[in-house]
């Protein structure tokens, strides 16, 4: 132990040893190597903390003092941070050691570069939740510093992948937490201290966990908050861990980061679940805060979030189910935003609006916890606003406070249940609140009626108080939530309710009028309310009237009859109604009842309730019904009503003059029932008092009139009946006096009296009429006067008179008078107005005997007519009607009867129903219907029955329609009269119209006025007129010249009536199908096909008709479908096709409807003849049917796809179907030549593409052809136009065709095509690459070729190398389709495919391909653009497969750019700069195989070739100048052997060709053939001499660079004679001067210019020969050098000559020059001066007049400078002694004027070297 002690404390004075050097030689380290030195020291002197030596501690301590004093002020001395986390991320690692590691790393972060802080933040995040809270937080902390100084704007993606690293979730929590606290934080506001410091959202230790030592604020803790959203976005992390974050930043109080944190919440968190229970906790928990719970320390206690987040917090927990049931934690939010300290008035709203959420979705548990309590809360809310708060807030507080209520009182009944103080409440507030807030009130107390359902009964009590109470108030609203309780809460027997509801049915409001009434059970007709009332229960009338009595006393009161109306007339009407109901359901219940006498009490109550109705200030409308109930009672208790009204006569007379004609006739049968309680003597008096005041002198008003005879005629009828009855004289004075008020007054009071007439008729024959000794029957003195009427226009005085005629022959005996009746009723036959024709149908029933109606109905109760009871024979009879016993037969004379109904029956059968006038069938039906209705179980009628069947079933196809309608009604009646065997015949007969398979119908014999069509059906006739009668119809055709065509309009008719019968029958068919039942069944397949299709007629009267009968017999409409969907289809398919237009359409529209949601195997059989029909109609003529059909297409097309979806229909079915489908649009929809058709395919089989996915496989090959072939046959016409009038319009054809592929690539085919092209796979290559190959050879139209072209390249790099299979075919096909194409575009696309195949081809396809495309630069101009085109397209695509062919391709290429045609040379230059890279160097490399190339050229036959060949040779020898020896001999002799012979457009370039080779090889040349310059020279010499100018001109410059080139002296000798001889030749055809006097050309010159042309070479090449000659040579053609110069100085040469000899001249100056200052040999010297002095002084002069006559500056600048250097040289040779100058003031006055400084600078040197000349330096005058 001792040894080991010793050990240790030897290892602890080494380290303090080693520390101790270490100290020293920190302080020993200047500050630049400082940095060096700490990365190493620092980690390890900090690794020794871990020593238990104290000095090794202490040492420790002061090295690392003195480091903090050396970098703390020097920021940029860096210290060894990774070194440091490594250490500190070590297991084993000692705590202190940890601590002074998170020290120095803190320190070291602040150091590195912001490249070195974005690396190493995220590796400091790994692992962090594993650190102590402490240094955990100094790790976030330094984190969110260098996120804020970083990321503020944004992150860089590797930088997101780092974060991306801290894959612990506890480390993403914290991390999370932090950021959350981050963006929560907020500089606090200066408060005193007494307040305290509050941060919003954070407790005290989170706020100095964030911020550290140092506060944030400002822009730091904006671009760290920046920073953090932006981090956390590309965490990319669940919404749920990120919204809290989100909604903290939406809440900020800088404007950027409430941007941002919007942003982030609509992109990134929208999908958030806010039922997550964890999620909705930190949510409250941002709300609410921990500031309530004791149990947590003060530091440590949350404070709330500041008041925007609260609000938005709210928003979200309005629209969570979890946050509703989140109890104590939703209770403290609601109690926080309604009464909390820091509350406001949003907060107050949203915490209302809250409450109403969890009202509505808080569970029952949870509700019955916070249901009371937040309803104090609310109800405290409500007490402390008052109503004077005006802003929109505090409304909208009170709006969801109500709200709310409601919400409980549904959900929680039983809070409220058990007093009435929410009730009041509500009512109160609905008074005094707001009109805004009124209807959130009335609704929250509506829904608080339920709660009041089941009460007790003390509660009900007090409601029925408060309700009877405010049913009477001024407001609308409390009114009608008083009707509303009334109606929902109490049941219907409950009186006290029923009352408030009478109330109501005199309110203003109509809302509540019909709400009360509906409470009355009144609110409908009664014919729609039959069902419903039969099920009510009524109170007892006892009861109710009971109940009107308590509230109004004074009904009981008799002694006020008539003077007070002790309720509002509407209320009273309502009163009166429900009563009669209660009382007759009282009556129907117990029968007995009637003669109790506590229902005879209550009928008395009842009666005078009535009686005060009848007072005079109530409306018309209250004294009808009043009165009518009186009537109604009557008709129950008629004894007990006579006897009550007997003694009421006087009251009753004076209602018979009241203004209401429905009063006055209740007040006459009143009088008439009264009558029967009245003796025999008071009955006549009664009488004899009403005949007087009707046959009185004096005037009666019409009412009293009106009331008069009406009530003798009830009177008398009731008077006939008793015993002893009135006497015969009173019977026959009332008789008299009413016949003579029918022939003396007005039509109106006639049919009165013609009705009191018939009611007397009803109880027994009217006796004869004494007149002066003569009997006449009533009916023949009346006859004239009825028959003048009948035929007036007062159809109310008609429909009176004809229906007392009925009642008069009810009794009558006499033949002869029915007779007459008949006459009169027959004669309404053509009366177009339905209301008399359902009177007289009525009158000859009651002729006919057997109507369910007795005489006492008629007369003792509110019977009007058997038409309106029976709604116009269109309903049943009403009960007490129908259930009559019909067997009371009057008891006459049977055989009359018999003979009255035979007439009738001819009538009807013979004339009327069968008649040419539709008017008098229109009656007929009326009438045989009206018999069959009202005397329906007659023996004669049920004889009859089947002719009526008949008759009616052809009346079914009638054009008007209420004679169809009837029709169809009367063929339901005769089904209800009829037996089995009838029923069944029936029901075959309609099936068969129906069907369209009935039995022909009787003919109808057609007048001329016959009408065949209704007027406007078929337009009008040539002259404009009227086009319905036969006649007119006879008169058209004949003026048409065509008489058959009656016949055409005859059918048109025939099937007009078809489709009427059709329908007509369906109005038939929907009642009788409700009763045949099984009898129906065995139709159903015949039926159920039919009504579909006629469901979808156009006439909107079929579509009604049918819809009726498919109601009636068919219960479930989709199963019966389902069950006869073959049958169904096959029918509309068939009829698609019909020749009707009517049927397609409806087939159409019906199949539209049918295929909708149908599975395949439902439709799969008939898709393909559903898709011929669709497109069928869509190219219907007419336009309803082509509609029709469009709808078709559009459902057909939705059903396609969704059976094609391979997502939702099985695979085998999407198969079926395509398989279907696809060859079928486009074998015939894409090819159609209708556009809406072509259209819809294209459209079709682009969708089908889309959802199919692997299923179009097999049908790829037709698809992608059709589609292709569609690019051009579909393309839009109007580009066709264009392309004929390009040429006008200035537009190119490659920019048109440009424009059309464009147009057809944004196509639905190409998208097609491209949907195609995704589907491709391997094994679909085999038959669709053949596929493609046939379009290339035969693909017609500019966008199929550019088409197919451009989807084998895409399938090519779709498939890839799959695609070498079918290589050599595709390039087989590919080379001759660029080749042969002659659009440029399409040339492109070929080449373009062509290329990309290349590149998975064979290197033998490849190197066939360019050898083939490289031989074709010899051919046509087409071949040539081929050739340039592929090989561009070659170089750019398939760049790796040419590189080992560049020796093909570079020698075309270079030679093909010299082509005439510029566009084939353009494209081949363009190739060439693109695929070399150094020009000269490419020419080096293949100047071998160019060479080859070139000498093919030169030698070939055609002249283009060896033209293009001598450009590349002369382009080549500029290029590569001596680079070009080796192959010189080749190019030169070629050419040269070209120069001879025929001169040929461009032959030019061969000798320029020459010129060129000869300046860059004229070495070598002249090394391997020293002889070889003078041949060229003498090739060159005799081209020359050609007469073409341009060759001519060539043949010049070449014969310049020939002697240029090779600078033979010998070639002057050889050359100048050759050019002197064209000068000399020149000046014998020119003679004459001629003066030029500017460079502006003139008419006629150009015969001078084809002379002259030659001759600026002509002199070029002599100053060549000048320049290369010897001096002998020279001086021995001086003079003829001399007449050269002067030959072209001549004024008849244009100035560009002129100045070719300026530079000649000084060529010449310039060699004499040598001669006289070089030239070591003398002999010369005398040469030259004489040479000199015969320059001088012939040419100056023509120089000098140069000047003077031509005005371009350009020529008198060469012209001074070329006299300047002869006056040089003429000074150094010139005599002592020497002649005058003649030009010398010329001369002068030139320099004067000349205007260019250059030109004016050499004549004044001129001058002064002639001045200098004289001998005495004598000026010039």
């Amino acid at each position: 132990m001792a040894e080991v002690s010793s050990t240790q404390e030897k290892s602890d004075v080494e380290k303090e040893e080693i520390l101790d050097r270490m100290l020293t030689r920190l302080a020993l380290t200047d500050d630049p190597k400082l940095q060096t030195l700490l990365t190493k020291l620092l980690p390890s002197c900090i690794a020794s903390l871990s020593s238990q030596s104290i000095a090794v501690r202490k040492k420790v301590m002061e090295i690392l003092t003195h480091v903090n004093k050396r970098v703390k002020h020097q920021l940029d001395i860096g210290l060894p941070l990774s070194e440091l986390w490594k250490m500190y991320t070590e297991v084993n690692a000692a705590p202190m050691v940890k601590n002074f590691c998170i020290v120095y790393i803190e320190m070291a972060l602040e150091r590195l570069s912001v490249e070195e802080k974005t690396t190493m933040a995220p590796e400091l995040l790994i692992n962090v939740s594993k650190l102590p809270s402490q240094h955990q937080d100094i790790i976030l902390r330094n984190v969110a510093k260098v996120i804020g100084e970083c990321h503020s704007g944004k992150i860089d993606p590797e930088v997101a992948a780092k974060y991306k690293m801290m894959n612990d979730a506890e480390d993403v929590s914290l991390f999370l937490e932090f950021c959350l606290h981050t963006m929560l934080y907020q500089p606090p506001p200066r408060r005193p201290p007494s307040q305290g410091v509050v941060y919003p959202g954070l407790s005290i230790a989170q706020s100095d966990r964030i911020t550290g030592k140092l506060p944030l604020k400002g822009d730091l803790l904006l671009m760290r908050k920046l920073g953090i959203l932006n981090v956390v976005e590309a965490l990319e992390l669940a919404p749920e861990g990120v919204y809290p974050l989100y909604l903290a930043a939406c809440s900020d109080s800088q404007e950027t980061v409430i941007s941002r944190g919007e942003e982030l919440l609509k992109r990134k968190a929208a999908g958030v679940n806010l039922e997550d229970p964890e999620l909705i906790n930190k949510l409250f928990q941002l709300f609410n805060g921990t500031t309530a719970l004791e149990n947590i320390a003060p530091e440590n206690r949350v404070f709330p979030g500041n008041t925007s987040l609260r609000a938005r917090l709210m928003s979200v927990f309005c629209r969570s189910i979890t946050a509703a049931n989140s109890f104590p934690s939703t209770l403290q939010c609601i109690f926080g935003c309604i009464f909390g300290s820091g509350t406001t008035s949003r907060l107050k709203q949203l915490g209302m609006e809250f409450t109403v959420w969890v009202f509505k979705h808080a569970l029952m548990d949870e509700l019955k916890k916070m249901g009371p309590i937040i309803l104090n809360g609310i109800l405290r809310s409500l007490d402390s606003s008052s109503n004077a708060d005006s802003d929109s807030v505090s409304k909208d507080v009170k709006n969801f406070g109500y709200q709310a209520i409601g919400s409980l009182a549904q959900r929680m009944p039983q809070l409220f249940r058990d007093k009435i103080d929410m009730a009041v409440r509500l009512f109160d507030a609905l008074k005094v609140e707001d009109q805004n807030l009124r209807l959130t009130i009335q609704e929250a107390t509506n829904c608080l009626a339920i709660a009041y359902k089941e009460a007790p009964s003390n509660v009900l009590n007090d409601l029925e108080t408060l309700l009877l109470k405010n049913s009477q108030t001024e407001q609308g609203e409390v009114r009608f939530c008083a009707v509303r309780w009334a109606t929902s809460i109490f049941d219907s027997q409950h009186c006290p309710s029923r009352f408030i509801c009478m109330l109501g049915a005199a309110d203003s409001k109509l809302d509540i009028r019909e709400m009360a009434l509906d409470g009355l059970f009144l609110g409908k007709e009664d014919s729609q309310t039959t069902n419903k009332t039969s099920k009510v229960k009524f109170p007892k009338t006892r009861d109710i009237l009971d109940y009107i009595c308590k509230q109004q006393p004074k009904v009981l009161d008799s002694s006020k009859i008539r003077e007070e109306l002790l309720f509002p007339s509407k209320m009273y009407v309502a009163m009166i109604k429900f009563l009669l109901k209660t009382f007759e359901t009282d009556i129907e219940q117990v029968d007995s009842i009637r003669g109790t006498s506590d229902f005879k009490s209550s009928t008395d109550t009842m009666c005078l309730l009535l009686e005060h109705a009848l007072a005079f200030e109530g409306s018309l409308e209250l004294h009808a019904t009043a009165s009518k109930a009186l009537i109604s009672i009557a008709f129950y208790m008629p004894e007990f009503l006579s006897t009550r009204y007997s003694g009421q006569i006087s009251w009753l007379k004076q209602l018979l003059g009241h203004v209401d004609s429905d009063t006055r006739e209740s007040a006459a049968r009143l009088l008439g029932i009264a009558c029967s309680s009245l003796s025999t003597s008071a009955a006549a008096a009664l009488i004899s008092e009403l005949i007087s005041s009707v046959s009185g002198t004096k005037k009666l008003r019409f009412e009293n009139h009106h009331g008069a005879l009406c009530a003798i005629g009830y009177v008398t009828a009731e008077s006939i009946l008793r015993e002893p009855t009135v006497s015969k004289e009173l019977f026959q004075s009332t008789i008299k006096c009413l016949v003579d008020v029918v022939n003396s007054e007005t039509a109106t009071l006639t049919s009165i009296a013609m009705q009191a007439l018939g009611h007397i008729g009803l109880r027994g024959p009217l006796p004869a009429l004494i007149q002066d000794s003569d009997s006449a029957a009533v009916l023949m003195v009346v006859h004239e006067k009825l028959g003048k009427i009948l035929s007036g226009e007062d159809i109310k005085a008609i429909q009176k008179i004809v229906i007392s005629l009925g009642h008069i022959c009810t009794n009558e005996t006499t033949l002869s008078l029915i007779n007459s009746a008949l006459d009169l009723i027959f004669g309404l036959c053509r009366s177009k107005v339905e209301d008399i024709l359902f009177a007289a149908g009525e009158a000859l029933s009651f002729v006919w005997g057997g109507v369910p109606v007795t005489a006492d109905v008629i007369l003792k109760s509110n019977y009007t007519s058997l038409s309106l009871a029976s709604n116009f024979l269109t309903g049943d009879l009403p009960l007490p009607l129908s259930n009559r016993d019909s067997d009371e037969e009057i008891k006459a004379n049977e055989e009359c009867r018999i003979t009255v109904r035979d007439v009738i029956t001819r009538k009807l059968f013979d004339v009327l129903l069968y008649s040419s006038r539709k008017e008098e069938r229109c009656a007929g039906t009326v009438w045989l219907l009206s018999l069959t209705m009202y005397c329906g179980h007659h023996q004669k009628i049920q004889t009859l029955l089947p002719e009526i069947q008949e008759a009616f079933s052809h009346l079914l196809g009638e054009q008007n329609e209420l004679t169809q309608e009837l029709a169809s009604q009367g063929m339901s009646i005769v089904y209800e009269l009829g037996d089995e065997s009838m029923k069944k015949d029936l029901v075959n007969a309609l099936v068969s119209t129906l069907t369209g398979s009935g039995k022909r119908k009787r003919a109808i014999k057609l007048m001329e006025d016959s009408e065949v069509f209704q007027e406007g059906a078929i337009g009008e006739s040539l002259s404009g007129g009227k086009l319905s009668t036969y006649k007119e119809l006879c008169s058209l055709a004949n003026e048409m010249g065509q008489p058959d065509l009656i016949y055409k309009f005859m059918d048109l008719a025939n099937y007009q009536a078809s489709l009427n019968s059709k329908r007509g029958a369906a109005f038939g068919f929907s009642k009788i199908a409700k009763q045949a039942g099984e009898a129906l069944q065995p139709h159903l397949r015949l039926l159920v096909p039919r009504l579909v299709r006629y469901q979808y007629d156009p006439d909107k009267n079929v579509q009604d008709a049918m819809g009726n009968i498919w109601k009636s017999l068919v219960a479930d409409s989709k199963k019966t479908i389902d069950e006869h969907l073959d049958l169904i289809f096959e029918d509309l398919l068939t009829q698609c096709g019909s020749r009707l237009w009517r049927s397609r359409e409806a087939s159409c529209l019906a199949l539209a409807d049918t295929i909708q949601g149908r599975k395949f195997e439902q439709v799969g059989k008939h898709l393909k003849r559903i898709w011929t029909a669709a497109f069928r109609a869509m190219d219907d003529i007419k336009e309803t049917v082509r509609n029709s059909g469009d709808s078709l297409c559009r459902a057909l097309s939705s059903l396609t796809i969704r059976l094609c979806d391979v997502s939702l229909t099985p695979m085998s079915d999407a198969s079926k179907t395509m398989d279907i489908v696809l060859p079928f649009l486009l074998s015939e929809g894409i090819v159609s030549k209708v556009s809406s058709i072509q259209k819809a395919s294209v459209g079709m089989v682009m969708k089908l593409s889309k959802g199919a996915g692997i299923a179009i496989r097999p049908h790829l090959p037709e698809l992608v052809c059709c589609m292709l072939e569609s690019l051009s046959s579909l393309e839009d016409q109007r580009l066709n136009y264009v392309e004929l009038h390009a040429v006008n319009a200035g537009i190119k054809a490659e920019k048109l065709d440009n424009l059309r592929i464009s147009v057809a690539k944004d196509s639905p085919m190409w998208e097609t095509l491209d949907l195609c092209l995704k589907a491709v796979d391997t094994k679909s290559l085999d038959l669709l690459v053949p596929r493609l190959a046939n379009m290339v050879r035969s693909g017609v139209g500019l966008n199929t070729r550019v088409g197919v072209a451009s989807f084998i390249s895409l399938l090519v790099q779709k498939v890839g190398s799959d695609i070498k299979p079918f290589t050599s075919m595709l390039l087989k096909l590919m080379f001759p389709a660029v080749v042969e194409e002659r659009s440029g575009a399409a040339k492109r696309a070929f080449a373009s495919t062509c290329a990309i195949i290349l590149k998975y081809a064979p290197s033998s396809q490849a190197q066939k391909l360019i050898e083939d495309t490289a031989a074709l630069h010899t051919g046509d101009r087409n071949a040539q653009v081929s050739c340039a085109v592929l090989l561009k397209n070659i170089s750019h695509i398939a760049a790796d497969v040419v590189s080992g062919f560049h020796a093909t391709i570079f020698p075309v290429t270079f030679v093909a750019r010299f082509e005439d045609d510029k566009d084939v040379g353009d494209i081949f230059e363009e190739l060439w700069e693109e695929t070399t890279s150094t020009e000269r160097i490419t020419l080096q490399l293949y100047a071998e195989e160019i060479v080859t190339l070139l000498r093919e050229g030169i030698l070939s036959s055609s002249w283009s070739s060896k033209k293009k060949s001598a450009k590349a040779i002369r382009k080549l020898s500029e290029v590569l100048g001596e680079s070009l020896a080796p192959h010189h001999s080749v190019l030169l002799d070629c050419l040269l052997k070209e120069v001879p012979g025929r001169v040929w457009e461009g032959k030019d370039a061969i000798l320029y060709a020459i010129s060129a080779l000869c300046t860059s090889c004229h070495k070598a040349i002249s090394i391997e053939d020293p002889a070889a310059p003078n041949a060229i020279l003498n090739v060159v010499s005799s081209a020359c001499s050609k007469k073409v100018k341009k060759y001519r001109e060539a043949a010049f410059t070449c014969l310049q660079q020939v002697i240029k080139a090779f600078g033979n002296p010998d070639f002057f000798g050889k050359v100048f004679p050759l050019l002197y001889e064209v000068c000399n030749q020149a000046s014998v055809k020119k003679p004459g001067p001629a003066l030029i006097t500017n460079d502006a050309e003139k008419p006629g010159e150009e015969k001078e210019e084809d002379v002259s042309a030659p001759y600026e070479k002509v002199i070029e090449c002599i100053s060549s020969c000048i320049d290369v000659a010897h001096f002998p040579d020279i001086f021995d053609q001086g003079k003829k050098l001399m007449d050269v110069y002067l030959f072209a100085l001549s004024p008849s040469l244009p100035w560009t000559v002129k100045m070719s000899v300026f530079s000649s001249v000084k060529e010449l100056c310039s060699k004499l020059h040598q001669i006289l200052y070089n030239s070591q040999d003398t002999s010369l010297h005398a040469d030259a001066n004489s040479l000199i002095h015969e320059l001088f002084n012939c040419t100056s002069p023509k120089v000098v007049e140069c000047l003077s006559i031509i005005k371009i500056a350009q020529v008198h600048i060469s012209a001074s400078e070329c006299l300047l250097e002869m006056t040089k040289l003429y000074k150094a040779v010139a005599p002592v002694q020497d002649k005058d100058i003649v030009f010398k003031g010329e001369l002068v006055h030139l320099c004067e004027v000349e205007k260019n400084e250059q030109a004016k600078s050499s004549l004044r040197k001129c001058l002064d070297i002639l001045e200098s000349l004289e001998p005495d330096h004598m000026q010039i005058a």
